[in-house]
């Protein structure tokens, strides 16, 4: 089978997507908010898109809108379709259509909020249940979307079957010899034909963040809103950055929490979220190696030594599980990874690495099922596939050989804990240098003059999005930047005073949080 290369820029780390949706309660509608009796088109339409930006919303029980990783959405929240062009070039063509979800204000609403937890490609659905019972969602209509090719949205990006997703789990990937590397790119080659074969090459390449922010548009004048309010996390602030770039006139507010630096060549963004997740593994080993039962020891300069001791046997060499799928090196990998993402989850990390020490893998599975999308029943999401064909639209792929290899060799030289001693200077190609259509992205410095002031929220200690790529975007922006001190993954709503209160006296009142706020 073949490797699908991934960027861990997950929707707000995708497990702590998990730990803020969990556990929120029904809100209250409004009831003297009336839906209006005829399709109307709210603020500016772009010309010969009258009847997208104008049509009727019709809402209706989200059961329908299920997936595979939201599988129990809120019975609070109501869900419908808004049709969008899949070309906007061609706007008489084919259409898609995007799901959206909505959990009503508890009070007097000041408009809709726009949510997307990142990926790219996570369902956004379960997230307007985000801000119960705080002021953001007394005050708006909270408002979460699949983007296009995403989850309950339709067509679906839909590659590789639930076999072949756990067939590619097994592929360790880690030969560096010109035969293993060739080897690589084959399998690499074979699953963009796959994908161009079965999602369909109209679709993948109109799936990019280009078009994602014209639906935003769209989505925006359906719910009746003149200007767009705005709450993206991780790959989300991309859209955010990319919709003020293309609509700055359309924004009320906006608060970009995990930046990612639009104008960072993505080799180098690779390689500063390698570091990113050193910083984190460090953190973790200190808090660990206070424990005399830490599986890494009690000596923070021996744990990568002893990480890589527990985690090379399983190449080619799978740790026994319950599930029969067993426990592979990438997998082992996988889970670790998003044990990193926030603190949250260093208790299951401890304890999945204390049972690898014992032989056997099936927490760090279940933190690599977490990952990856795949449910109890062995059914997966489109994550994965929509990941990859999201971002090969995004920015131009590596076609050099050469830059491949150097790359490799200074992500192992970032990220220590995760080398496995296999460099030799080689490396495929990843899936996006031979993806079947041409990357309709590519790295730039946003210029959005006349934009209203946005809020960039940065994590110091972030391994995904890490904390000078929040620092440069609200630069380029002209935006206010919000430190939090912090190892996670995104931290808005998250329960951090300081923070929560910044944004919502912003997003309330339009007040921008003081300059240099650090929480």
């Amino acid at each position: 089978m073949w490797k699908r290369a991934r960027v861990l820029a997950g929707p707000v780390g995708i497990g702590l997507a998990v730990v803020l949706v969990a556990g929120c309660g029904g809100g209250a509608v409004d009831p003297g908010r009336a839906e209006p009796a005829e399709p109307v088109a709210t603020g500016p339409v772009p010309e010969g898109l009258d009847e997208f930006y104008a049509q009727k919303l019709e809402w209706e029980d989200c059961g329908p809108y299920e997936t595979e990783t939201e599988s129990e959405l809120d019975d609070a929240l109501e869900c419908a379709r808004v049709s969008v062009p899949l070309d906007y070039a061609n706007p008489d063509g084919e259409t898609a259509e995007i799901a959206v979800s909505r959990m009503r204000a508890s009070g007097a609403p000041l408009g809709s909020l726009l949510i997307n937890p990142g990926g790219p490609g996570a369902s956004g659905l379960a997230m307007a249940g985000i801000a119960q019972n705080t002021e953001i969602g007394e005050r708006f209509d909270v408002v979460g979307f699949d983007p296009r090719g995403v989850g309950a949205s339709t067509p679906q990006v839909r590659c590789l079957t639930d076999a072949e997703i756990d067939a590619d789990r097994t592929e360790d990937d880690v030969d560096r010899t010109p035969e293993g590397v060739a080897r690589a790119e084959e399998r690499n080659r074979d699953y963009a034909d796959t994908c161009a074969e079965r999602a369909g090459v109209d679709l993948l390449a109109h799936v990019g963040t280009r078009e994602v922010v014209r639906d935003m548009d769209v989505i925006r004048s359906v719910l009746g809103d003149e200007e767009l309010n705005y709450l993206g996390f991780s790959y989300g602030t991309r859209l955010g950055s990319t919709y003020a770039e293309t609509f700055p006139a359309n924004v009320r507010a906006m608060v970009l929490d995990g930046a990612l630096d639009p104008e960072q060549d993505p080799v180098e963004e690779v390689i500063a979220q390698a570091a990113g997740f050193q910083v984190a593994f460090d953190a973790f080993v200190a808090d660990c190696v206070t424990s005399a039962e830490c599986p890494l020891g009690t000596d923070p300069a021996q744990a990568v030594a002893r990480f890589r001791a527990l985690v090379d046997p399983l190449i080619g060499n799978p740790a026994a599980t319950t599930d029969p799928r067993g426990l592979s090196y990438r997998d082992a990998i996988t889970g670790v990874q998003q044990g990193l993402y926030t603190q949250n989850l260093w208790g299951p990390l401890r304890g999945g690495l204390s049972s690898l020490a014992d032989g056997t893998g099936d927490s760090l599975l279940m933190l690599a099922d977490l990952y990856e999308g795949r449910a109890d029943d062995g059914t997966y999401s489109n994550l994965g596939d929509a990941f990859t064909a999201i971002r090969c639209m995004d920015d131009p792929p590596v076609t050099d050989p050469a830059v491949a290899g150097e790359s490799d060799m200074r992500y192992r030289q970032a990220a220590p804990f995760l080398d496995d001693g296999r460099g030799t200077g080689l490396a495929p190609r990843d899936v996006c240098a031979f993806w079947p259509a041409p990357a309709t992205g590519e790295p730039h410095t946003i210029s959005a003059p006349g934009v209203p002031p946005i809020v960039v929220v940065s994590t110091t200690e972030d391994p995904a999005t890490p904390y000078q790529a929040g620092v440069d975007l609200a630069a380029q922006l002209g935006g206010s930047l919000v430190t939090y001190r912090g190892n996670q993954h995104t931290v808005v709503l998250d329960g951090v005073g300081c923070v929560d209160d910044a944004i919502t006296d912003y997003l309330v009142d339009l007040t921008v949080p003081a300059d240099g706020l650090t929480c």
